[in-house]
């Protein structure tokens, strides 16, 4: 791989993690480590575009469906693509089917594109994910497989201590918090052949007193009443948190800094 990469122009493909939840600004909108990481190509690259197709809760058949050949039709330097992860976070899932649609949006992705990077999603440590952690390994390994016959890149944030801490994550506990996506755009910026400006992105923070019993059980029913049962019960009605919604930079154009979209409606992703 290249050091001190010079590209000129990215495109971020997948769901609620390549939107920038839980990274909010205050005017309600969402950054996220690919704004970040546009804004550091930007700053190398005079001219340098940027597009981001990712909406929030979207399957990958939907991200095939919807934002694949769009992206392709670009023809950037750099796609990046993150999927699956919510069709693995369902009550039940075809995971030859995932791995099909993922094979098929590499597929289509790889050619278009002087570098593709793909990831192994972070994983929070927490009993929440617990009982989904098979599937997501099983994704991973099929993203490492298709990494491999394709050429592309694989960047692994799911063995990073960093964002496996809780406190890398929103009270949502399914999105990361503005320093947890820092730390992702520094992991894909250091993957693309860029100098690192921290190299210690992995390590996890600074050990902090762990909460109190009351605290815990507090934090954990607002969980649940604000975020895990809204959830679920998204899931068993087959609603999206993104259904509706336009991805917030649907063209491939010379990047300024963060597009100021509405306010945060709809609950976080999924």
């Amino acid at each position: 791989m290249q050091m001190n990469a010079s590209y000129t122009s990215l495109v971020a493909v997948g769901d609620s993690f390549t939107e920038g939840m839980s990274d909010l600004l205050p005017d309600g909108s969402y950054r996220g480590w690919a704004d970040l990481l546009a804004g550091r190509m930007a700053a190398r690259t005079p001219g340098f575009r940027y597009a981001n197709l990712a909406v929030r809760g979207k399957l990958i058949g939907q991200i095939v469906d919807e934002q694949v050949d769009v992206a392709a039709a670009m023809r950037p330097d750099v796609i990046t693509l993150v999927g699956g992860l919510n069709d693995t976070l369902r009550p039940k899932v075809d995971m030859g089917r995932v791995r099909g649609l993922l094979e098929e949006a590499v597929e289509r992705l790889a050619p278009a594109c002087e570098r593709l990077v793909l990831m192994r999603s972070p994983g929070r440590n927490g009993p929440v994910l617990e009982r989904f952690r098979p599937r997501m390994e099983e994704l991973f390994t099929v993203v490492d497989e298709l990494a491999e016959r394709h050429g592309a890149l694989v960047v692994d944030l799911y063995g990073a201590p960093s964002l496996a801490d809780p406190r890398a994550w929103d009270v949502d506990r399914l999105h990361l918090t503005a320093e947890g996506h820092r730390r992702v755009a520094e992991a894909v910026w250091q993957t693309l052949g860029y100098e690192a400006e921290d190299p210690d992105w992995h390590v996890p923070s600074a050990p902090t007193p762990p909460p109190g019993w009351v605290s815990r059980r507090t934090a954990d029913a607002r969980f649940a009443r604000q975020h895990l049962l809204p959830w679920i019960g998204r899931r068993l009605t087959g609603r999206s948190s993104g259904d509706g919604r336009p991805a917030k930079r649907p063209e491939l154009l010379p990047y300024e800094g963060p597009v100021h979209g509405g306010p945060v409606a709809g609950g976080h992703g999924g």
